[in-house]
């Protein structure tokens, strides 16, 4: 099986630290318009939402839409002041859902 969603976080960091998140969604992202070899529209198929939540509380949200690329790509960065666990969540159309962890130990 096809690894969806992939994750970069440091595993450690010092206490005040700015590090650096990376996501990546492998996902075809069909906005509905293109057409396939036959001539049909391809049905939308889009991943729209991200969020990611540092234990429990949300730092960072993206809000993605039909001009976004295949397999979208974010990169951000997060002030840390204790060890704890990232959670990436990625949603979809329906119950399109995907998610990750990854834990950070602050020193």
């Amino acid at each position: 099986m096809v690894k969806r969603l992939h994750i970069k976080v440091p595993s450690r960091a010092g206490k005040g630290d700015v590090i650096r998140l990376m996501t990546k969604l492998n996902h075809p992202m069909e906005s509905g318009w293109r057409q396939s070899h036959d001539g049909q529209l391809r049905p939308r198929d889009l991943v729209g939402e991200f969020t990611c939540l540092f234990n429990g509380k949300e730092v960072f949200r993206a809000e993605l839409d039909s001009g976004t690329a295949s397999d979208p790509y974010l990169s951000f960065h997060v002030r840390v002041e204790e060890s704890g666990v990232f959670l990436f969540q990625w949603g979809g159309a329906g119950d399109e859902r995907y998610e990750a962890e990854a834990r950070v130990e602050v020193r």
